[in-house]
């Protein structure tokens, strides 16, 4: 029986490629995204059929808790949570703004919390369930990183890509007994500090 895997930001960049892989092993994906048409685009364009595009914006805590009740009143209980959801305000901490502080903050450290605390009710009432929070790897949020010292930095010399951590993502929710790990896709980085 598949199970139900709930992404967000899961129309793009990893979220995109970790709700492909796991329709691809069969199971049903609802792709969760701050855009309508962009969650239900990449929810169509998903192998396989049930896969739903929903929308949210994971800062607040109402939308969350609302985008819950409608999957769990029109999916069912949630298995697996993946949050991939995030932005990005690459600016010296001199130029940022407070406004873009705390956007960042709300959606990136609060959205993630609030996701998990939803999650929660579903996973006790299936008495397990797993919970993935996603690191920084290339996508089209960190474009406009210089590139070429990141790479010199991390020891297999490239960045990774989005399909590489789906599949350490898959890894983590198909092994229920690894629990409470931090796993590292990062091609050597946090050796070579």
């Amino acid at each position: 029986m598949s199970q139900l895997c709930v992404v967000f930001g899961g129309s793009r960049g990893i979220g995109r490629a970790v709700a492909a892989l796991l329709a691809e092993k069969g199971q049903r994906v609802v792709v969760v995204s701050r855009n309508l048409d962009a969650a239900r685009a990449a929810a169509a364009s998903l192998p396989g059929a049930d896969h739903v595009g929903l929308n949210c914006d994971v800062s607040s805590e109402l939308d969350v808790q609302r985008t819950f009740e409608q999957i769990l009143r029109e999916c069912g209980n949630v298995d697996y949570l993946v949050n991939a959801s995030g932005i990005n305000r690459d600016a010296l901490l001199a130029r940022t703004r407070p406004e873009d502080m705390v956007s960042i903050l709300h959606t990136n450290l609060l959205g993630t919390m609030l996701t998990c605390r939803a999650s929660l009710r579903s996973m006790i009432q299936n008495r397990g369930g797993a919970i993935v929070n996603i690191g920084l790897i290339r996508t089209d949020m960190t474009a406009a990183l210089d590139e070429d010292v990141l790479k010199g930095a991390v020891p297999l010399g490239r960045f990774g890509e989005p399909r590489e951590v789906a599949h350490a993502v898959h890894f983590l929710l198909e092994t229920p007994y690894v629990t409470g790990q931090v796993l590292l896709v990062d091609g050597g980085l946090r050796l070579a500090s």
